[in-house]
């Protein structure tokens, strides 16, 4: 999916040098034809010395890559200046829950076994499988089970990690799954337990269930702790031009839910695999919506791939950092913010600078044509005028 996608992506061409090479040939023609027309060669130099094509070749890329630089003290990292332009001109951004919209250090918060089992049995087991997938939510399973004491040697077959789904693997002669709802109970169709304490299971927590023998054994309760910043930072969002966030996660209807109204989500989406992540991105292209995709992990990858901008959390699977266009420190996401703020003056700033370049250069060569100005102050207001360009375009959006 991802190889494909990137594929279909096709560079976007640079607007400013397009145009500043499409220019040239009338900058010629319009000389040749007024020194035809007026036999006037001074009049005729004063186009040949205004040319549009300095101002719009240097002003142009000298403020994306300052507008980058600018990014990167604020701990944001852009592999292309069209992405900038992406995300200014998007107005659909869709977040992952966890690592994202939660804190990427998840907790075990508690352990409900089943049918008489022993919760840290449970817990060992869960380990034992998870030790082999670097993800938050198994580190997370891995640390509860080292901080209880609890040892686990290697007693099961060949481990089978089903992306988005979970973990399916071999003990004493028993299939064992460890996984989403969605995995154990639909695609695996293990029974559930016929227990008060399975039908009211927290809502506050994300929840990893373990089967053993095609029973519903254990549920690992994760505390997924949302990011203090969240709900402040969606807002902000909405402020700077957002007009839908969406949050997509394999967590169950109930979770997903809780985690949307605290922060302000206009829709979420439970339950949703990877491609139905990249299934989503496309329906909004093909309704002509932009859209920035936001994840840390490798099931985000294929949408980070599909969407106009991925941003990746710089603390996130290494394959989602490499398909991702832009990756946003950890820490906050207020850095969110920051990225659409100065990608929305990038454009401003691009945008005034095609006004000036094409209003004063034109300008100039309608002066040169009246007989008002002589080609050499053309020539020195042209050329000062593209260095005050170049040199403005240097600053700080």
């Amino acid at each position: 999916m991802i190889e494909e996608s990137e594929k279909m992506k096709s560079a976007a061409e640079d607007k400013a040098s397009h145009l500043a090479d499409n220019l040239v040939p009338w900058s010629l023609g319009g000389t040749v034809l007024t020194w035809l027309l007026t036999r006037n060669i001074t009049k005729a130099l004063s186009i040949l010395m205004v040319d549009f094509s300095c101002a719009l070749k240097l002003a142009m890329p000298v403020s994306v890559l300052s507008a980058m630089r600018e990014c990167s003290r604020a701990g944001i990292t852009v592999k292309g200046g069209r992405f900038m332009e992406a995300v200014a001109a998007a107005d659909t951004i869709v977040f992952d829950k966890t690592g994202t919209l939660t804190r990427s250090a998840p907790r075990v918060a508690e352990v409900i076994a089943f049918g008489g089992r022993d919760k840290n049995e449970m817990l060992r087991l869960a380990a034992c499988l998870e030790e082999h997938y670097p993800h938050s939510i198994a580190n997370a399973v891995v640390a509860e089970a080292a901080n209880r004491g609890l040892i686990h040697e290697e007693f099961h077959s060949k481990v089978e990690y089903v992306v988005a789904h979970g973990i399916s693997s071999t003990v004493n002669g028993e299939r064992v799954f460890i996984g989403s709802h969605h995995f154990i109970i639909e695609d695996e169709k293990c029974s559930e337990p016929d227990e008060d304490t399975y039908r009211e299971l927290p809502a506050e927590y994300s929840h990893l269930y373990l089967a053993i023998g095609g029973d519903v054994a254990a549920v690992i309760c994760i505390e997924d702790p949302l990011r203090e910043e969240a709900a402040d930072v969606i807002a902000k969002l909405h402020e700077s031009g957002i007009s839908r966030v969406v949050m997509m996660t394999g967590d169950n209807e109930r979770t997903a839910r809780a985690v949307a109204e605290k922060v302000g989500i206009d829709e979420y989406y439970a339950e949703v695999l990877p491609e139905d992540k990249a299934a989503f991105i496309r329906a909004e292209h093909k309704a002509g919506r932009k859209v920035i995709m936001i994840g840390d992990g490798v099931n985000d990858s294929p949408a980070l791939s599909e969407s106009d901008a991925g941003i990746a959390i710089s603390t996130g699977a290494a394959i989602a950092r490499e398909i991702a266009d832009i990756t946003i420190s950890a820490d906050d996401l207020y850095t969110l913010v920051e990225l659409k703020r100065l990608s929305n003056a990038l454009m401003k700033r691009i945008n005034r600078n095609y006004r000036t370049i094409i209003g004063f250069n034109g300008g100039l060569i309608g002066l040169g044509v009246l007989g008002v100005l002589p080609p050499a102050t053309s020539a020195l207001l042209h050329n000062a005028s593209t260095l005050a360009i170049g040199l403005r375009s240097m600053t700080d959006l």
